[in-house]
C-alpha cells in the first residue's frame, strides 16, 4: 500500500485516483472519442427535449430562484447560475423522460449525470471541447465500475438505487478532472463522494418521473460538482475511503462484490464504448419489443385491423417495470398498441397520455398478451424480446429481437444519432438551431471553448 503521512493507500484507491487526475492529459482513442461525442449529442438532445417536461420545467424554476454566481447554463432557458445549480437542473433535464443513454454493465444512465456535470464545470472553466471530452468519458469508466465492484446485479432488487451511485461517482471524476485536481485530491473527491452516495430504488412507483429525474440525473451530478468544487475550494478528506474497517463497500456491497473490479481495465477498457443509444424515446425493456414490432410492420405491412392477438415475450426480470405501466412512454402494451395504429413510434404518440384512455388504442390493448420469460432474462445479449403477430386471416408472424437498435451490439449510425438528437430539440429550438448543435458537438474536440455552446443550449 501507498502511504501518505501515517495513512496507507490501498492499490484501488490509488489507481483510481490517479486515473482521474491524468484525465486532463490523456490521449484517447479515436473510436472513444467518436462514441463520447455522439453522446454528448444525445444527451444534449434529451435535455432540450426535456426541458420542457415537467421535471425539467420544475428544475428551471426551482435553481432560477436560488441565485448565485453566473457560471453554467440550465438548458433551454435563459437561466445562467451556479454550476452546481445547472448541473441539479440539466441532469433532471436529461432524465425528464426516457430518452437518454443508458449502460447496462454499469446499471446506470450515465448521460444525464456525467454530461450535465462536466458542462457546467467545463463552462465554469471555460474548458475546451478536448476537455469535456476526456471529463465525460473518464465519467463513464468510473460511473459503470462502481456498481459492479459493489455486487449490485440487479438495478430492481438492489437495497440501492444502482442508477443513483453511477452517477454520484461518475459526475464527481468527470468534474474533479475539468478542475484539474491532482492524485491527492482527487482521493478526497472520492471520499466526499463516497459519503453524498444515496438513492432508493422506489423511483420506479414515482408517477410523474419528477424524482425518478432527480435520483437517476440531477442528484448525482449536483453532489458530483459538489464534490469536487469543494476540494478545489481547499476542503480536505479522508485519505482511502475505499479501505479500512468503514468504508464505501462495507457500506453499500451486496453478496458477490469485487472491490478490484473498480480499477480494473483502466485506461485499457472504455467504458463509453459498451453504453447504448436509444432509438425509441421510450423505457429501457421496451426497446426489443418496439424493434421487433416494427420489423414485423415494415417486412408485412399489416393493419391494426389485420391483427387478431399480438403476444410479447418479455424478460421476466423486466416485464414488471413496464407491465401496463401508468406512464405511456415506460407503459408497454400502450406503446405496441400505438405503434400497431399509426405504422410507426414517434416522440408524441410516446408522450400521449390521451391516447392511453382512446377507445380504439384500448380495444388494441385488449388484444396484447404478455408473457414473462426465463429464457429471456437469461438470454446473451440482454434484453431481448419476442413478438408474435396473429391475424385475421389466419396467418402467424414472429421476431426475435436480439441486439436492440443502439447497443454496442447493434449501433445506431451517425446519421439515426444525428437525426434523433434533431427531431428533439426542433419542437424547442427550431430545426436550424438544432441541426447547427448537432454539426459543432460534431466537431467538439475542435472547440477552444464550450462557451460556444452556450448560445445554442439556451431558449
Amino acid at each position: 500500500m501507498a502511504k501518505t503521512g501515517s495513512a496507507e493507500i490501498s492499490p484501488i484507491t490509488t489507481a483510481l485516483a490517479r486515473y482521474i487526475a491524468g484525465a486532463r492529459n490523456r490521449a484517447l482513442p479515436e473510436a472513444v472519442v467518436t462514441k463520447t461525442k455522439q453522446h454528448v449529442v444525445d444527451t444534449l438532445a434529451a435535455m432540450i427535449s426535456g426541458s420542457r417536461l415537467k421535471p425539467g420545467e420544475m428544475a428551471a424554476s426551482y435553481v432560477g430562484r436560488l441565485g448565485g454566481v453566473l457560471e453554467s447554463t440550465v438548458i433551454g432557458t435563459g437561466i445562467v447560475t451556479a454550476a452546481a445549480n445547472a448541473a441539479l437542473a440539466n441532469g433532471m433535464m436529461g432524465h425528464a423522460d426516457e430518452t437518454d443513454d443508458s449502460h447496462l454493465g454499469g446499471r446506470f444512465h450515465p448521460g444525464c449525470g456525467v454530461v450535465a456535470a462536466a458542462l457546467a464545470v467545463a463552462e465554469q472553466q471555460k474548458s475546451s471541447g478536448s476537455d469535456l471530452i476526456r471529463a465525460v468519458a473518464l465519467g463513464y469508466d468510473i460511473g459503470a465500475r462502481v456498481c459492479p465492484a459493489l455486487g449490485l446485479q440487479r438495478a430492481d432488487t438492489s437495497r440501492y438505487s444502482t442508477h443513483s451511485l453511477g452517477n454520484a461517482f461518475g459526475a464527481a471524476a468527470a468534474a474533479a478532472a475539468l478542475l484539474r485536481l491532482e492524485e491527492r485530491q482527487a482521493r478526497h473527491v472520492l471520499s466526499f463522494a463516497c459519503q453524498q452516495a444515496s438513492g432508493i430504488p422506489f423511483w420506479n412507483r414515482d408517477p410523474e418521473h419528477i424524482e425518478k429525474a432527480f435520483d437517476f440525473g440531477g442528484m448525482g451530478a449536483r453532489n458530483g460538482v459538489w464534490s469536487a468544487a469543494m476540494v478545489a475550494a481547499g476542503f480536505t478528506a479522508t485519505e482511502d475511503p475505499l479501505s479500512g474497517k468503514h468504508n464505501l463497500f462495507a457500506a453499500f456491497g451486496g453478496e458477490g462484490g469485487k472491490p478490484e473490479a473498480l480499477a480494473e481495465g483502466l485506461g485499457e477498457r472504455y467504458e463509453m464504448l459498451a453504453a447504448s443509444i436509444k432509438k425509441w424515446s421510450v423505457g429501457s425493456p421496451i426497446q426489443a419489443a418496439l424493434d421487433s414490432l416494427t420489423f414485423l410492420i415494415d417486412k408485412h405491412g399489416f393493419k391494426k385491423e389485420n391483427v387478431r392477438k399480438l403476444t410479447v415475450h418479455m424478460p421476466d426480470d423486466r416485464l414488471h417495470i413496464v407491465n401496463n405501466a401508468l406512464m405511456p412512454d415506460v407503459c408497454l402494451q400502450y406503446l405496441l398498441a400505438v405503434t400497431l395504429a399509426d405504422g410507426t413510434l414517434t416522440f408524441a404518440s410516446a408522450h400521449d397520455e390521451a391516447r392511453m384512455e382512446a377507445p380504439d388504442i384500448k380495444a388494441i390493448r385488449d388484444r396484447i398478451v404478455a408473457v414473462p420469460s426465463k429464457e429471456l432474462t437469461e438470454a446473451k445479449p440482454a434484453r431481448q424480446a419476442i413478438v408474435e403477430v396473429e391475424t385475421t386471416d389466419g396467418s402467424t408472424y414472429s421476431q426475435r429481437t436480439r441486439a436492440v437498435r443502439g447497443t454496442p451490439d447493434n449501433p445506431m449510425t451517425q446519421v439515426e444519432i444525428d437525426q434523433k438528437a434533431v427531431d428533439l430539440m426542433i419542437p424547442v429550438i427550431g430545426r436550424d438551431r438544432a441541426a447547427k448543435l448537432v454539426q459543432i458537438v460534431g466537431a467538439l474536440d475542435e472547440l477552444p471553448s464550450v462557451l460556444a455552446l452556450r448560445p445554442r443550449l439556451q431558449a
